[in-house]
């Protein structure tokens, strides 16, 4: 092995070394020449020799000018980094909360470092993997880790490095790129090339009657030195990983062959979230009291990368607040700073500005509290925040993959109960309602055009159909019709509960013109002042009741059951 990188180091710097031997040679052949030269000549030979270097050096300079800008040699180069894998020091022991994507990672470890005994049997190993998973979720680090563990040299790239404005750049790049990779395959035994958001360069081709675009050419080549990694037995694993949905790259890209393992990569789930915590929070000094499982519960959809954001803003809080140690509350702080924005303490609203908001917020923070089927109101302000004067900050209790009807008319519900609100309270509305408009009336198209949702019983996505102008104007308006109509009966059941609750608006109202925050405690107190429990809590309680009549009516059935082979 040692030989092989030998070799290696030769055949990577042999131009250097050519070079250098060359310019040893002519230096020695200057100095014999000289000596032999009478001491006249001698001496002007030497007076004329700094000009001499001087001048060589600007013809060198205008050479390289003109073989960059005119023959582009210089702009193929890019600003890759070979690293060897014992050096980029991630191991999967630091990967946290995304288990089953570890799990399809390791298998592609023990390929990788079995790969001798794999062909033994006849099997090849994994050429490609494509990492897809929304923004944040580990796939750099996890490609990090294989590398680590495998223990090869990791060659990491982002996509767009190999788009240029040059025709030939890309692919150009792509050679370069595999001759590496090749190079310090033949080296270590193997290599991994880890390209970044490979969307850019590997979404679908366009063709045309002027033949393509760059991209295709960038594309072809990648394609191409995929399928050439085998001929010569390079133990070359290529890793693309993506934000984009897989269906928005191309087919050649995707088949097998070339990326042979697809890794979805999602947001952790609750018990994912709570190992991140926990993880995290070991990196910082923090108080024993605080529970991982209640964050989690608290932030949910949060990536990966999200959580550790959060923690370390935690830190800076409690550092700023010159506390010893991260508590509970400077985490909940640093969650609300994450997810809603710092407060804008420069905005200034005048008094009807700040009622209008908060009669606002405190129909949002009614309806969502009253008839939203999984939604908890975390936070209500009117503190202006990322260009808004004011936010109701709420979470679901717990992971929702699938949405039904009564989630979705609620979203709607909790959309226009601002609106409702304000009319309700001052006769006129603001120009805050543009935004909670736009939501409500998106989720009404996507229920009656999409989802078949609506009232009339129309089933079937009539969105592509009407891309494809394959709608008559009568059936669009009956669509639209069934639309409104949605939203007319939402906006009259908010009127409803929030004119028969206009008590409870007012007090909600007056409470955050007061305070300017309610948090979720303060909320909470309120609603049992008016004897009005959390429907939520209640449906939660009614389930695990019925779990548990469940669960004891089948230890009353095994009993009887032992009872009665006891007597038999």
């Amino acid at each position: 092995m040692n030989s092989r990188r030998l070799k290696m180091h030769f055949m990577n710097h042999k131009g250097k070394l050519f070079i250098c031997l060359g310019v040893a040679i002519l230096i020695f052949l200057s100095i014999w020449a000289l000596m032999s030269l009478e001491s006249f000549y001698r001496n002007i030979t030497i007076a004329q020799l700094p000009i001499s270097i001087l001048i060589g050096m600007v013809h060198a300079l205008v050479f390289v000018y003109m073989y960059q800008i005119v023959l582009r040699g210089g702009m193929t180069k890019m600003g890759k980094k070979d690293v060897k894998g014992n050096k980029v020091n991630v191991r999967f022991s630091d990967v946290v909360g995304i288990d089953e994507a570890k799990e399809e990672a390791w298998e592609v470890v023990k390929l990788i470092t079995d790969h001798a005994r794999v062909q033994k049997i006849g099997g090849k190993i994994v050429k490609g993997i494509l990492m897809v998973g929304p923004p944040g979720t580990g796939k750099t680090l996890l490609a990090k880790a294989i590398a680590t563990e495998a223990g090869l040299p990791f060659l990491a790239i982002a996509a767009s490095e190999f788009n240029e404005v040059f025709v030939g750049v890309g692919s150009s790049r792509v050679r370069q790129l595999f001759k590496k990779a090749r190079s310090l395959a033949y080296g270590f035994g193997g290599c991994i090339i880890f390209i970044d958001e490979i969307d850019v360069i590997g979404h679908k081709r366009v063709f045309n009657q002027f033949g393509g675009n760059e991209s295709n050419t960038t594309q072809n080549q990648l394609l191409a030195e995929m399928d050439g990694m085998a001929s010569v037995g390079d133990n070359i694993i290529v890793i693309g990983a993506t934000n984009a949905a897989e269906s928005a790259l191309d087919a050649a890209l995707l088949r097998p062959g070339r990326f042979d393992r697809k890794v979805y990569i999602p947001t952790p789930g609750l018990e994912g979230r709570e190992k991140l915590f926990n993880y995290y929070l070991n990196k910082v000094k923090h108080d024993a009291d605080i529970n991982c499982a209640v964050l989690a519960k608290k932030a949910v959809g949060k990536s990966p990368a999200e959580i550790e954001s959060i923690v370390k803003e935690a830190a800076l809080i409690a550092t700023r607040k010159d506390k010893e140690v991260v508590s509970y509350k400077e985490i909940s702080e640093a969650i609300e700073r994450v997810e809603l924005g710092v407060v804008q303490r420069g905005v200034k609203m005048t008094d009807s500005e700040r009622d209008m908001t908060a009669y606002h917020e405190a129909g949002h923070l009614i309806i969502t509290y009253l008839l939203h089927p999984t939604d908890d109101v975390f936070k209500a302000s009117i503190r202006p925040r990322k260009g808004i004067l004011g936010v109701v900050y709420r979470q679901p209790r717990e992971e929702y993959y699938g949405h039904d009807r009564t989630k979705l008319l609620a979203d709607i519900k909790t959309g226009l109960a601002g609106y409702v609100a304000e009319g309700i309270q001052f006769g006129v509305t603001t120009s805050g309602v543009s935004n909670d408009f736009e939501n409500a009336m998106h989720l009404a198209v996507l229920m009656v055009w999409c989802l078949g949702m609506g009232e009339s019983g129309l089933i079937g996505s009539y969105v592509k159909l009407q891309e494809r102008n394959l709608l008559s104007e009568n059936f669009k308006n009956r669509l639209n019709e069934e639309s409104d109509k949605l939203l007319q009966d939402c906006l009259k059941d908010v009127k409803m509960v929030l004119t028969q609750h206009k008590n409870i608006l007012d007090r909600f109202a007056h409470e955050l013109i007061t305070k300017k925050e309610l948090e979720y405690d303060e909320i909470e107190a309120i609603f049992t002042e008016f004897a009005i429990k959390n429907p939520r809590e209640e449906k939660e309680s009614a389930r695990e009741a019925s779990t548990e009549d469940a669960r004891n009516k089948g230890k009353t059935s095994d009993k009887e059951a032992n009872t009665e082979d006891t007597a038999n």
